[in-house]
């Protein structure tokens, strides 16, 4: 006969342990391929973009509206995809969400009106907001059982895998109909939703080690928090190192003692005969209006970030081409070399933090992002508009993963999702409002814009350094 614990392992979503390291890399691999996935299938759909307006014989306007479809589908569908990870756990969910995104990417070229593509891109966008939601839930509570801070290395898969869908769509644009090219898109993928998808699934979403219902055992990963939750009432404020090495487990501590009750923790609180008291709350759980603040912060964070994404995507190459008079194959470098060091940037990212910790990484990058906007805007020379472009490709790289992660770390899938909800709104926001400031004043001053919001996104973070703190401390 099943023991209540045992029962409670049943529920869908409820939390069990990753035994192995083994384990825990597989799950590392299945996530990054997600993220892959969201940004090669969400490239690849953009390149084509110019052919499907021609066959919908969709004016500018019809066809603005009808890419609303995309951004309504994501945001209206994130907050909702937060509660589905919640019920189902984020592994399903993400999943179900890479299927969808993969399937829907196909269903575009079959449309020959401005409203029937309106209406199928809110399905890819509901994919596509749903899937980022997901798997980035799935990211956090993988990241707390590793206790280092690896997301900006799953973001710059995403961002590699734009920039291969990217250029092959635009590789076999004169080969491929746009209806072959992104069937063939769906087909791969959904096999490779398919493959990831079975090992997210098979495996259990992972406790962090030392988390709640285990002692801390002394040592470089756990001597902090065994410090902060044992040892007296004040301590040295924190290292990068002991920033990055703690905030993971403690903030999912927070997570587990404002979510009381549930099947997860319940699971957490009888892991064994010597761990029999609950563990001590922390200063977040113990205000959960506080934690929901700072995921507004977070949030914040993540729209300054997302808004300065937007704009390079959509005036770059116009400013490099209208203003500085550059050709129209050094126009389109503008966004490349923007897009490539943000990669190059994710990339190291999880190095960075390590190293500086995530208060300090976020004001770096905020400050450096805002130094490169400017001379990238204001310069009057092309290869230093250049320049300014890829060290704010370089400084934006890790804001958002950072932004999402902490977010996610406070208050799990709801913290992503709203957290997520307010960055893809920065994205929308942008590229609007660098069009009406360009009309008022001009393209230059309108896009330090972008540099004011990534100042504001460094203040923020200096300001909230504090806020998050071990309990005790």
């Amino acid at each position: 006969m099943p023991t209540p614990n045992k029962t409670r392992t049943a529920i869908p979503g409820a939390r069990r342990s990753v035994a192995t390291p083994r384990d825990l890399a597989r799950l590392r691999a299945a996530i990054t391929a997600f993220f892959f996935l969201d940004g090669f299938v969400f490239a690849g759909w953009v390149a084509r973009i110019p052919a499907i307006k021609d066959q919908t014989s969709a004016s500018a306007g019809a066809l603005g509206l009808a890419l609303l479809g995309v951004s309504a589908g994501g945001t209206a569908t994130m907050m909702a995809t937060g509660r589905l990870c919640r019920r189902f756990g984020s592994h399903p969910t993400t999943v179900a969400s890479g299927v969808l995104l993969a399937g829907s990417v196909a269903l575009p070229p079959l449309t020959h009106s401005a409203l029937a593509l309106g209406l199928v891109l809110l399905v890819f966008g509901t994919g596509f907001g749903a899937l980022n939601v997901a798997m980035n839930s799935a990211a956090v509570d993988l990241i707390a059982a590793l206790r280092r801070p690896v997301m900006p290395g799953f973001h710059a898969a995403f961002s590699l895998g734009g920039m291969a869908g990217a250029g092959l769509g635009g590789l076999i644009a004169d080969q491929l109909s746009p209806t072959r090219h992104l069937s063939l898109l769906a087909v791969f993928g959904l096999l490779l939703a398919a493959a990831a998808g079975r090992t997210l699934i098979s495996l259990p979403v992972p406790t962090p080690q030392g988390g709640p219902g285990s002692a801390a055992k002394p040592g470089p990963a756990t001597s902090s928090e065994h410090t902060a939750t044992s040892g007296p009432a004040t301590e040295p404020e924190p290292t990068a190192e002991t920033e990055s090495a703690t905030e993971p487990a403690l903030a999912t501590k927070a997570e587990s003692d404002a979510k009381a009750g549930s099947a997860a923790e319940s699971e957490h609180a009888t892991v064994g005969p010597e761990h029999t008291a609950p563990p001590e709350p922390s200063p977040v759980a113990e205000r959960p209006g506080r934690a929901r603040w700072l995921v507004a912060v977070f949030g914040l964070i993540a729209l300054c970030t997302a808004y300065g994404e937007g704009a390079m995507a959509d005036w770059a190459a116009l400013h490099l081409h209208q203003d500085l008079d550059a050709s129209a194959g050094l126009a389109a470098a503008g966004y490349s070399v923007f897009a490539l060091m943000m990669a190059v940037g994710r990339l190291s990212g999880t190095a960075l933090l390590e190293r500086l910790g995530q208060t300090r990484a976020l004001i770096a990058g905020g400050t450096t992002a805002a130094a490169g906007m400017l001379l990238g805007s204001l310069s009057p020379m092309i290869w230093l508009a250049l320049l300014g472009f890829a060290v704010t490709g370089l400084g934006l790289a890790n804001l958002f993963p950072v932004a999402i992660a902490r977010a996610g770390a406070l208050t799990g899938p709801g913290g992503v999702a709203a957290a997520s909800t307010l960055g893809y709104g920065g994205m929308l926001l942008g590229p609007p409002t660098i069009g009406f400031l360009a009309d008022w004043y001009s393209l230059p001053i309108a896009l330090t814009t972008v540099a004011a919001l990534a100042a504001v996104a460094a203040v923020v973070a200096y300001g909230t350094r504090n806020a998050v703190r071990p309990a005790g401390s």
